[in-house]
């Protein structure tokens, strides 16, 4: 007697795993897997073949693949009987998830057949089936963990693990992060500019983007893309990993976080990378732990020097005085000779005097920071030599014959319009360098004067309003002379 085995409709499901333990490429798979079909009288079709290259096998909901199989599977008229995979493992390494979709499947009479692991029927067949799913399920447990100390060990040895960011690349795979020239000035720009300029994250992000500069993947700079960059260690020459969940992208607490001094070229100064979480870190603590704002600081606090030793004179309290006292930081760790220290009742009237005396004769000493206009020039120079590069481009794919003649017209008038915009910046720059600005600095003073006489405005304001203006004051007890250091920025 001739028994015929009835014709089954399979999908094959292929993945290769980010560990790349696996014994089988995605083609050795698909080919056992479509003699395995010819063999037992399946046909497989070509749009039912899913494959996934280093795809983790832990969550189903991160493969595509497999949710565009499912998806078919739950189908009322689904277009296949039994799903192939090579290893049970390869469906998934989760025995909750197995579990969950394999019972979905079989509602649909669908099943999930590994070539590899054959089962017999019946109730043992579906516990040594178990059995293999947890032993899949500790393997990747084990695996995983092995991974994440390896990749520890190599964090705290200061080794680079991670996508470069703006500023670097990695010319080959295990090598050290070398500095993109162009980039690395687009950095060095967001830094100097935080900290000496005082913009914010926003207004940084909106300067960038009127210079036409991208972000590492091409994109339009935003506010938390400024903020990643001045907070990433890398750019003083430090990896740092670990920082976020897997899972979740969420940050995890700065304890455990791995920062190690690496092998790569700094792009900033270790200086300006800690003047940067500086104010980062006073600017952005959250409400429930700050204190409030009128016993912060002083609203002249990091504006006095000491005129024998330069360094800042910090303000404090004395139990004979209800006035602050301004004391130098060097003489109180021994570091400077001269008791230099003044009560700000005694500080406060000449400042005041000062500024009075400004406004109403508009006569001043001011310097321009000209550090704005010299990164602005560099920055816009590169974009001016990105466009000649471009038009050499251009002007070669037509000379080739890739580009016809109106479409080499097109491309250099889009060029021209650009390089034009740049040059009238470039002059814009140039005419605010030689321009007088003491119109605009007496209107600042004035606006600076009305902030700090307020008596509903807090320290903090106050304290940034002054420091828009002056760069220092200078005070000098022994020869009783105060010296103001005003700035146009």
């Amino acid at each position: 007697m001739q028994i015929t085995i009835p014709v089954r409709i399979a999908a094959l499901y292929i993945r290769v795993s980010t560990d790349k333990q696996e014994e089988l490429s995605p083609d050795a798979q698909k080919r056992l897997l479509l003699d395995y079909a010819k063999k037992n009288n399946m046909v497989v079709s070509e749009q039912y073949i899913f494959i996934e290259n280093g795809i983790s096998g832990k969550k189903a909901d991160k493969r595509p693949e497999f949710q565009k199989m499912i998806g078919l599977a739950k189908q009322k008229k689904h277009p296949f009987d039994v799903i192939l995979v090579w290893k049970y493992s390869r469906f998934a390494r989760n025995q909750e998830e197995s579990i969950v979709y394999k019972s979905l499947l079989k509602k649909n009479d669908i099943e999930v057949i590994s070539i590899s692991e054959p089962l017999i029927d019946g109730p043992f067949g579906s516990l040594i089936e178990r059995i293999i799913e947890w032993m899949d399920e500790y393997y990747s447990i084990r695996l995983s963990g092995e991974v994440y100390r390896g990749m520890t060990e190599k964090a705290l040895r200061g080794g680079y693990q991670a996508s470069p960011p703006l500023g670097y690349k990695i010319e080959h795979h295990g090598a050290i992060p070398v500095i993109v020239p162009d980039e690395a000035e687009i950095v060095k720009t967001i830094f100097n500019k935080y900290v000496y300029e005082g913009l914010t994250f926003f207004q940084l992000a909106k300067y960038l983007n009127t210079l036409n500069l991208k972000t590492k993947q091409g994109k339009n700079f935003e506010r938390r893309s400024v903020e990643y960059i001045i907070q990433n260690p890398i750019y003083k020459g430090y990896v740092r990993w670990n920082r976020v969940h897997n899972d979740t992208k969420t940050v995890k607490k700065e304890s455990e976080w791995i920062i190690e001094k690496g092998e790569l070229e700094p792009i900033i100064s270790e200086e300006l990378f800690e003047k940067a979480q500086e104010r980062f870190s006073k600017e952005y603590t959250p409400l429930s732990k700050s204190r409030p704002v009128t016993e912060y600081k002083h609203w002249l606090s990091g504006l006095i020097k000491c005129g024998h030793c330069g360094r800042t004179m910090t303000s404090s309290t004395t139990t004979r005085s209800r006035y602050k006292q301004f004391i130098c930081n060097g003489y109180s760790k021994g570091k400077c000779p001269i008791s230099n220290s003044v009560s700000e009742n005694i500080l406060t009237p000449y400042i005041m005097k000062n500024l009075k005396e400004i406004i109403s004769t508009g006569q001043m000493e001011y310097e321009i920071i000209k550090q704005e206009y010299e990164s602005d020039f560099t920055l816009l120079e590169l974009q001016l030599h990105k466009i000649s590069s471009k038009e050499k481009r251009i002007k070669t794919a037509y000379i080739n014959g890739i580009d016809t003649l109106e479409e080499y017209k097109r491309n250099k008038e889009t060029l021209l319009k650009e390089k034009e915009e740049i040059l009238k910046q470039i002059n814009q720059i140039k005419k605010d360098i030689n321009e007088d600005h003491t119109p605009e600095m007496l209107q600042r003073i004035k606006e600076v004067y009305n902030i700090i006489t307020n008596d509903k405005i807090d320290n903090i304001t106050k304290n940034k309003a002054m420091k828009s203006i002056l760069e220092k004051i200078v005070f000098n007890k022994r020869e009783g002379i105060i010296d103001f250091y005003y700035y146009y920025n």
